[in-house]
């Protein structure tokens, strides 16, 4: 029996031993899955982590675009109330435009008018002032020839005045 109780004891032992080399073996499968869920766990986290960064940098984003989006609206509008305010002053400077042609083309025909009536002034101008130079011309004649009968009447005036001295000059030596 104490064979049989040392066989038992040895048998316990080794299935003892046997079963903490099992324990073993299986802790360490344990351990091993462990340390992959923790990875997975952890690789799961960050990817979390890096998901609820991404979504806050694009909820950020989205509310700058959403201000970026009112800034542009809010510019389109003043924009469109430019290009509107653009458009009525461009139809005013047309229609300006339009009377400032009309009044040009008046005042251009005014001016050929009066371009036309100066050179017709200037032809009648030019005619009286052939007319003045003849009358002067005819004038200088006639003065040149009023000079010549006044001196020929001078000269006869001088000899009948010499005739009335001799004259008097002959009765006085008469007397």
């Amino acid at each position: 029996m104490k064979n049989f109780q040392q066989n038992l004891f040895i048998i316990v032992a080794l299935a003892l031993c046997g079963l903490c080399v099992f324990q073993w073996y299986v802790q360490t499968l344990q351990r091993d899955k462990i340390q992959t869920l923790n990875q997975m766990v952890y690789e799961r986290d960050a990817a979390i982590q890096s998901d609820t960064n991404s979504i806050a940098t694009l909820n950020f984003q989205v509310a700058q675009m959403d201000a970026r989006i009112s800034e542009i609206k809010a510019d389109a509008a003043t924009n469109e109330q430019m290009v509107v305010s653009q458009k009525a002053q461009i139809v005013e400077l047309e229609f300006e435009n339009e009377s400032l042609t009309n009044e040009m083309a008046q005042y251009k025909s005014a001016v050929n008018a009066l371009t036309a009536k100066l050179q017709d002034t200037y032809t009648g101008i030019e005619k009286q002032n052939e007319a003045i130079t003849n009358l002067v011309a005819q004038r200088n004649d006639l003065v040149q020839k009023y000079n010549g009968e006044v001196k020929d009447r001078n000269d006869i005036v001088a000899k009948y005045n010499d005739l009335v001295k001799q004259l008097k000059n002959g009765q006085n030596t008469n007397q």
